[in-house]
């Protein structure tokens, strides 16, 4: 484990103190140890590809085939 001594301004240290209360945790440290953890979650979500987006508009402006009983058709039951 590693120790750091940091400053904060104090909106940056309120919400160390909301985070810290709304999830139960012990001190800041634990604050700031979730609040990155959370960062690196959403950082880490794949980019979807350019190639891909462009082929779902193109699905998307696609005509739709109505179907009247979609499990009857496709023998699903």
């Amino acid at each position: 484990m590693v120790t750091a001594l940091i400053s904060l301004d104090e909106n940056s240290n309120r919400i160390l103190n909301i985070v810290k209360a709304r999830f139960g945790l012990k001190d800041k440290g634990e604050a700031i140890d979730f609040i990155i953890k959370k960062y690196s979650e959403d950082e880490n979500e794949p980019e979807l590809k350019s190639d891909f987006i462009e082929k779902i508009k193109k699905i998307e402006n696609q005509k739709s085939i109505p179907v009247n009983n979609f499990a009857k058709r496709y023998k699903l039951k």
